[in-house]
């Protein structure tokens, strides 16, 4: 396990939304989408190339090293489920907001063998605005295709179930976790996750677990893994004020 910890373990050297400046430090324009608005913490103070990027419905930190997301957040609720009937796209994008030289280009998965696979699924998007961001290379990472269609895709769905059971806001994280040589697509060498994960995080019942998954089209969906334990395996504290089991 302790191959895994090398690159979720990052701290935040620079980080911008679309609506402010660059000399910004924090999720300003978006922290109502982070439990208690608390962006999760980081500890080890190594400059990574992390950028903070705020969309209209999910937050990403992106790192210009790995050129994906490190995670991606959301606050979901049943309303807003319920008004996700927006048709999906399939419109990719480069993130203009990303250097070049930190991003995956359109280019780098073609050919890959790799499906661009959702942090934010676009299933939970509620507008023509978020729906069309949903599809932003920085949403996304290279996933085996069977893992992204089947294992993933039934996490992402049991979490809807659950949020549609919630008495209110549901905060889920999702991103991924590379071992210690990861291998890359593309000209830009994108790396590619060991792992993925899934935290989700209901503060009405005090409770947060998460699904990890290989990162395969063998994969199969196991028995979810306790906070802390997620916390031991990325070295992140995903949720700062968490004082539940």
């Amino acid at each position: 396990m302790q191959r895994l910890f090398f690159s979720l373990v990052f701290a935040i050297s620079l980080v911008i939304s679309p609506h402010a400046s660059a000399d910004q430090h924090d999720f300003e324009q978006c922290r109502q989408i982070f439990a208690n608005g608390e962006p999760p913490l980081i500890k080890q103070q190594d400059a990574q190339k992390l950028r903070a990027l705020c969309f209209s419905a999910f937050a990403v930190l992106h790192s210009g090293q790995s050129r994906t997301p490190l995670y991606v957040a959301e606050r979901l609720n049943r309303k807003t489920l319920q008004s996700a009937h927006e048709k999906r796209k399939d419109k990719f994008f480069a993130d203009a907001r990303l250097p070049r030289a930190e991003r995956a280009e359109l280019d780098d998965y073609k050919g890959s063998g790799y499906d661009r696979g959702h942090m934010a699924p676009a299933a939970d998007m509620t507008t023509p605005e978020s729906m069309a961001q949903s599809f932003s290379l920085a949403n996304m990472v290279p996933q085996a295709p069977l893992n992204n269609r089947k294992a993933w895709a039934g996490i992402e769905k049991s979490t809807r179930k659950y949020v549609m059971r919630a008495q209110s806001d549901v905060y889920v994280i999702s991103g991924p976790v590379f071992d210690s040589a990861p291998a890359t697509i593309g000209h830009n060498r994108v790396w590619v996750p060991r792992h993925l994960f899934k935290l989700v995080y209901d503060p009405a019942a005090n409770k947060a677990w998460a699904h990890w998954v290989d990162n395969q089209d063998t994969a199969k969906v196991g028995k979810p893994i306790s906070y802390p334990e997620l916390v031991k395996r990325t070295g992140i504290s995903f949720l700062p004020n968490y004082r539940g089991s």
